[in-house]
């Protein structure tokens, strides 16, 4: 009898500790919002990576080539640097919802870490609040740096994105992590709701 109180007490004490350790993980996440498979991103998206701080780095001539050819202009017209740096320090980062690293981030977390070290400004946390927050634009008024909206759970945006030129944009797919991802494809197209620059 003495045995088979211990053994409960045991096993109701291991449940406990397990039930303790999820709400504490749980409480730590910053949940932005519920993002999606990019399903037809497989033949779309570049998956290029380096492992170098993007800030301290300029990017090679070759890269610089391979993300023109990639967006279909010449290099001169990728005036950017420091935003095609961070884009390739971070890309094939993997998604994790709430994460602000590259071991895991989403979507807004990506174009929000992406605003600050390249722009010098700060945007909301959540899709949502990014695209309330937005001068709106008509898409064919899209310039390198604008945010591009997705809404593929209803009404409400989830999913965001950073324009670069020619219909392309960089994002966080669920499945892909950070990709570059062509708003005309099927796919997206069918849930693109709303683009425009921050009003920061």
């Amino acid at each position: 009898m003495v045995l088979m109180v211990r053994r409960f007490t045991g096993t109701w004490l291991c449940i406990v500790l397990i039930m303790v350790l999820l709400s504490s993980c749980g409480a730590k996440r910053k949940v932005a919002h519920r993002n999606y498979p990019a399903k037809g991103s497989s033949s779309r998206g570049a998956v290029l990576t380096d492992a170098s701080d993007s800030r301290n780095k300029a990017l090679s001539g070759s890269k610089m080539e391979n993300y023109a050819n990639l967006l279909g202009v010449p290099v001169k017209e990728l005036r950017n640097a420091p935003l095609y740096s961070f884009i390739d320090d971070w890309m094939g980062s993997p998604h994790r919802l709430g994460g602000m690293s590259k071991s895991g981030v989403d979507c807004s977390g990506f174009v929000g870490l992406l605003y600050n070290r390249v722009y010098g400004k700060d945007l909301p946390r959540t899709s949502r609040d990014m695209g309330d927050n937005v001068k709106r634009k008509y898409e064919n008024g899209l310039q390198e740096g604008d945010l591009v909206f997705f809404s593929f759970g209803g009404k409400n945006i989830d999913h965001v994105g950073v324009y670069l030129h020619n219909n392309k944009f960089v994002h966080v797919s669920t499945s892909k992590g950070v990709i570059i991802s062509d708003i005309r494809d099927n796919w997206y197209y069918k849930y693109f709701v709303r683009c425009g620059t921050p009003k920061i």
